[in-house]
């Protein structure tokens, strides 16, 4: 089951993914910890832990609060993103995201007040190939628009979770600390055109999409 919630300014796709009748992992929590937390307490679902594509303020905005609502209900959750974005996460974030949006402007920094939270530090390193959590979902590191991008790979349901690193019909910006235009390339037409075409693509912002339509209409696929 993936049930997506768009959340925040920026319109962050957030997935709840279970493969259990009342438990789940949430993925890329990007803000309204409110509409996140309501959605778990509807569906009677307890979250195993939380996993990050990457450590974008708009991609991790709700981490603490909802970390702090189930610590009231006795449930600990673990975080888990790539150790090369372990500089998005802790006590040292907040200068990190600001400078990130400071980039875009006055408008950047209008988002980064709006958007910033304390953000936890990482509990779990993710690591190329292996499983989080003991679901299906296998890591593949696609640096890019982060050092420590990933996207979460099902291969027994083809299904994809590329983060910001593939869209549809589009590719993550590369124009952020830590963003490099190659390594996106590489990423998407190694690691990601060589999945089978009925994959299906769920994306950080936008709508879902196929491997099969991505590398037939995406420009940035090679």
């Amino acid at each position: 089951m993936v049930e997506r919630i768009i959340v925040g300014r920026l319109n962050t796709n957030c997935y709840i993914y279970s493969r259990w009748k009342k438990e789940c992992v949430i993925i890329d929590p990007g803000g309204d910890h409110e509409k996140i937390i309501s959605h778990m307490v509807e569906k009677n679902l307890t979250p195993r832990g939380i996993i990050l594509t990457h450590g974008h303020l708009d991609h991790v905005s709700a981490l603490g609060k909802i970390i702090d609502y189930y610590v009231e209900q006795d449930i600990h959750l673990d975080i888990a993103a790539h150790e090369d974005d372990a500089i998005f996460f802790g006590s040292g974030a907040r200068e990190i995201h600001e400078a990130a949006f400071q980039q875009m402007g006055i408008e950047g920094k209008t988002l980064f007040q709006e958007l910033y939270k304390p953000i936890p530090d990482i509990d779990l390193f993710l690591e190329e190939g292996k499983s989080v959590f003991d679901c299906d979902l296998s890591v593949m590191h696609t640096p890019g628009h982060t050092k420590g991008s990933v996207c979460l790979y099902s291969e027994e349901s083809d299904m994809l979770f590329s983060g910001d690193t593939l869209f549809f019909e589009g590719v993550g910006r590369t124009d952020l600390f830590g963003g490099d235009s190659q390594a996106l390339f590489r990423s998407i037409n190694e690691k990601l055109m060589p999945l089978p075409d009925r994959t299906r693509v769920f994306p950080g912002h936008g709508p879902l999409t196929t491997i099969e339509r991505e590398r037939g209409y995406n420009p940035y696929v090679q």
